[in-house]
């Protein structure tokens, strides 16, 4: 058909079209793809929920996953509690919610609001003895302070919400900080499990978002620091033109099947949880 063609990262933004039609509530179990390594919690392919509910926002959407993660649990080991890695997690609702800032602040006392810039953020991050790849934007390394700092103390269920907004091109701003984003993660056993915002549903800074994390992507891929080949996204334009008829307000969820399968079975490592896991050829 003569045409290019892309690896999906995301069901996203195919799941907000049929919101756009007129469905209140869908969702996909789907496979994605991300080039993003392999370690025993990552598996370049993977199994995703993704859920979106009009008239709904993040806070909603946490309430969904307590709720869902909780069932599960129930229907499959007939009780609300599992042990993972030798501790016993209690996943019945209500679970903790923490700000990410206090959160980040707390394990290793940077602030990222005091850091606006790339720069400011990275001279920091080294000023506290960590190896930082200049490549990265802003969002990427917050990232990388969350899973260094943060996500290894959060074994028992817990929502990190209020994301900067550079980390999220897809989430509605806070109304009383545009700096930041309604958006959490929830993390059991030191792994993030799910993804979820208030999604963007204004078409203009939904374009200028697309285009200025098109502009900070290398045009041509090479590796980084790391050996990781960066992302790079194509603005969709069929999405952005939907999103001009008008999307409601919706709340949007993603949940790592493979994950969610290693915390109900206690397995440390997501290749033991999948049939066919990405390995080296002989």
């Amino acid at each position: 058909m003569d045409q290019d063609l892309y690896l999906r990262i995301a069901l996203e933004l195919y799941l907000k079209r049929l919101i756009i039609g007129g469905f209140d509530k869908v969702y996909e179990l789907g496979r994605v793809f991300r080039n993003e390594g392999i370690s025993t919690k990552h598996n370049p392919e993977f199994t995703m929920l993704e859920s979106y509910q009009a008239y709904a926002d993040y806070k909603d959407v946490m309430e969904l996953v307590e709720d869902l993660v909780c069932s599960v649990a129930r229907e499959i080991t007939g009780k609300t509690e599992v042990t993972f890695n030798g501790e016993l997690i209690k996943l019945a609702p209500p679970w903790q919610r923490i700000l990410l800032r206090e959160a980040i602040k707390k394990q290793c006392g940077i602030d990222f609001e005091d850091y606006p810039d790339v720069d400011s953020l990275c001279k920091k991050m080294q000023q506290q003895g960590m190896q930082v790849d200049p490549s990265k934007d802003r969002g990427r390394l917050v990232d990388e302070l969350i899973s260094t700092f943060v996500e290894p103390h959060l074994t028992q269920p817990t929502f990190l919400i209020d994301y900067p907004l550079d980390m999220s091109p897809l989430a509605k701003k806070k109304p009383d900080n545009e700096r930041l984003v309604e958006r959490f993660e929830g993390f059991v056993a030191g792994m993030e499990i799910a993804n979820a915002f208030t999604e963007l549903n204004d078409p203009l800074d939904q374009r200028q978002r697309f285009e200025e994390q098109s502009k900070r992507q290398t045009p041509e891929p090479v590796k980084g620091a790391a050996g990781e080949v960066p992302e790079t996204d194509v603005i969709d334009e069929d999405f952005l033109l939907a999103l001009e008829y008008g999307m409601p307000p919706t709340g949007g969820l993603g949940i790592g099947i493979d994950r969610l399968v290693m915390l109900l079975t206690g397995k440390q490592s997501i290749r033991e949880v999948i049939l066919f896991p990405q390995l080296k050829t002989k």
